[in-house]
């Protein structure tokens, strides 16, 4: 059988995303969720139009700092600060084309809501937990960055329902490397 899609595609290498501030950004990802920041680039701004070119930006855009962080097995992050002109501060609600969350995978669900709320993290709603269907298994609770990203947080130390049908698999940061 014939492979569909791009020649030679292993997989996502990394996230990117803006914050309104990188030192708050770090603080939340290292202190509270427990990444681990790798290395810092910028600030960066370029004369003409290369920034609206390559980056799809206004030109007079400034990318102040990139940092890079890892989150336990999953992507890589890499967080921008910019100063642009014509930058927007409003979040995209997930319903919002473009909107978006980023979800996190935890061994000890109920241990790992009690941590963020003890770092005054807000839970939106309360946890949900899957007992039918193709998510069966699966407990979720949506959370926000301290600038207000929507995260998730999400646990199935059991497995997924939809794994009694098939033999293929979603990627896990459980499962053993392929």
């Amino acid at each position: 059988m014939e492979k569909k899609g791009m020649p030679g595609l292993r997989g996502v290498e990394h996230i990117g995303f803006t914050v309104p501030d990188l030192e708050e950004a770090t603080r939340f990802f290292v202190d509270v969720l427990g990444c681990e920041q790798f290395y810092d680039i910028g600030p960066f701004q370029v004369e003409g139009d290369w920034m609206a070119r390559q980056l799809n930006v206004h030109h007079q855009t400034e990318m102040k700092k990139l940092r890079f962080f890892r989150c336990g097995h999953g992507s890589n992050f890499e967080v921008f600060e910019y100063d642009a002109p014509d930058q927007r501060a409003d979040l995209l609600k997930n319903s919002d084309i473009g909107g978006h969350h980023l979800a996190f995978y935890t061994d000890d669900f109920d241990d790992a809501v009690a941590w963020l709320r003890s770092h005054g993290v807000e839970i939106l709603g309360d946890p949900v937990s899957r007992n039918t269907g193709p998510s069966a298994g699966q407990s979720w609770v949506y959370f926000l960055a301290p600038w207000g990203m929507q995260l998730e947080l999400v646990s199935y130390p059991e497995g997924k329902g939809y794994e009694q049908f098939t033999d293929r698999r979603l990627w896990n940061p459980t499962a053993p490397s392929e």
